[in-house]
């Protein structure tokens, strides 16, 4: 009894708090706000109790066990998962008016969240060592390929994009999951081939990288990009370059590297304008929506005007009108945080995410082996990345692209896959000791 006590994650515990009452105090005033009476049963909150008891099921099952891994990260996930499923909660009956199989959204995230806890449980179960990772790279890689070629030919097409390949009973999206495995092929790559991609040689005045060692990799990345480019998921190609280069940086230390990196990424971006209809329509909407407020901006416009309406307080949780938003609990989800929680809880949840990829990238920092650093600084930066392309697109700082919001916006095969990293990264928290 003593050793439990000893070991028992007292910070994670008593930080978990705060999400558990979000949870409970949210849903309570949602109620609140839709019948206008404080008139409630146990019925009316067990999606939040739920939630509760996931939490501190599994901080008890970490305790138990004996993990001695980081206790702040997991907090962090949990406050925004759980302000993810209030907003869900908030926008059910919003998103069913004009989307009936959406009737139960609030449900659905809640089952898609006990299937991330599932996941996480079993990466804490059966990944107890990463060598295996890193053993069989070439694997992973030719696996995460062969599910973008998969769904590019099988794959059903919703607003233009070629992402989701449906099995039937559960519709899926693969490239989540391959941005995972593409992070562990170039992390296990770039620690085995260091110090032969760092030592240069010179032609002339110029300083190259061996060229053999680093096309490899370049040339898997590059495959990969070019599919989901032809999936027409041009937001998953920025996030996979961002993530990728900012690897490629940290194993190497050369800003040539970058130079090039950013060189090639305007190329691409001027060359995917002139091709794609699609962006134009974005970039167009990005430098003006007015110029076709009711269709192609009408999207942005309406976000805008949320955001605006909120201020410094917001109207109030359940009070604001983020039915106007088309597809509100995907691609702007921030907009109706913005309106209804106001300027502070706008700047709350991205306070949040910054002490999310703040915690990752401490994690890892004390990782003591090469492989796992590489893979903690890939996972925190599509978490990173991912949030930064969604709310830059919200609040029109750069073009919006299809990527959700880490945690929050509705989707299975993103909040499962964003805590099969958050897995990996408490795993590698371990290795690195206190």
């Amino acid at each position: 009894m003593g050793g439990l006590i000893r070991r028992f994650r007292f910070n994670e515990f008593q930080l978990l708090i705060a999400p558990a009452l979000v949870a409970v105090v949210g849903l309570l005033t949602v109620y609140l706000s839709r019948v206008g009476e404080v008139d409630w049963t146990w019925s009316d909150i067990w999606v939040s109790l739920l939630y509760v008891g996931l939490l501190f099921g599994f901080t008890l099952w970490l305790t138990a066990t004996g993990f001695d891994g980081d206790q702040v990260l997991f907090p962090i996930v949990a406050m925004l998962a759980g302000l993810g499923l209030l907003m869900m909660q908030r926008l059910q009956p919003v998103v069913a008016a004009t989307s009936p199989d959406l009737e139960n959204l609030a449900q659905r995230q809640l089952l898609y969240l006990a299937a991330g806890f599932a996941l996480l449980w079993g990466m804490m179960v059966f990944v107890r060592r990463l060598d295996w990772l890193r053993r069989y790279k070439y694997t992973w890689a030719f696996l995460g390929v062969l599910l973008m070629a998969v769904t590019v030919v099988l794959g059903t097409e919703e607003y233009g994009a070629r992402l989701w390949l449906d099995l039937g009973f559960i519709t899926v999206q693969p490239g989540e999951l391959v941005k995972v495995i593409l992070v562990v092929f170039v992390a296990a790559y770039l620690d085995d081939y260091r110090d032969l991609i760092t030592a240069p040689y010179r032609v002339g005045p110029f300083s190259l990288p061996p060229i053999p060692y680093l096309l490899p990799m370049v040339l898997m990345w590059a495959i990969a990009v070019l599919i989901v480019v032809l999936q027409n998921d041009l937001g998953t190609a920025l996030l996979f370059f961002g993530v990728f280069l900012v690897m490629l940086y940290v194993a190497t230390e050369r800003l040539l590297y970058v130079a090039v990196g950013l060189g090639g990424f305007a190329a691409a971006v001027y060359v995917a304008y002139q091709l794609f209809d699609r962006i134009a329509v974005r970039v167009q909407n990005w430098i003006n929506p007015w110029t076709d407020p009711f269709l192609a901006g009408a999207q942005q416009i309406q976000a805008e005007y949320a955001m605006a309406a909120g201020k410094l307080f917001g109207s109030g949780l359940g009070f604001g009108y983020p039915g106007f938003i088309p597809v509100v609990q995907t691609d702007y989800v921030f907009a109706a945080i913005a309106e209804e929680l106001g300027l502070l809880g706008s700047v709350a949840v991205v306070a949040l995410y910054m002490l999310l990829v703040a915690r990752g990238l401490l994690i890892a920092m004390r990782a003591e082996d090469g492989f796992a650093r590489l893979l903690a600084v890939g996972l925190t930066t599509i978490l990173g990345f991912q949030t930064l392309i969604i709310l830059g697109g919200t609040v029109r700082l750069i073009p919006l692209t299809g990527i959700t919001l880490p945690f929050i916006s509705a989707g299975g095969s993103s909040l499962v896959t964003n805590f099969m990293i958050v897995g990996l990264l408490l795993r590698v928290s371990e290795k690195g000791g206190r």
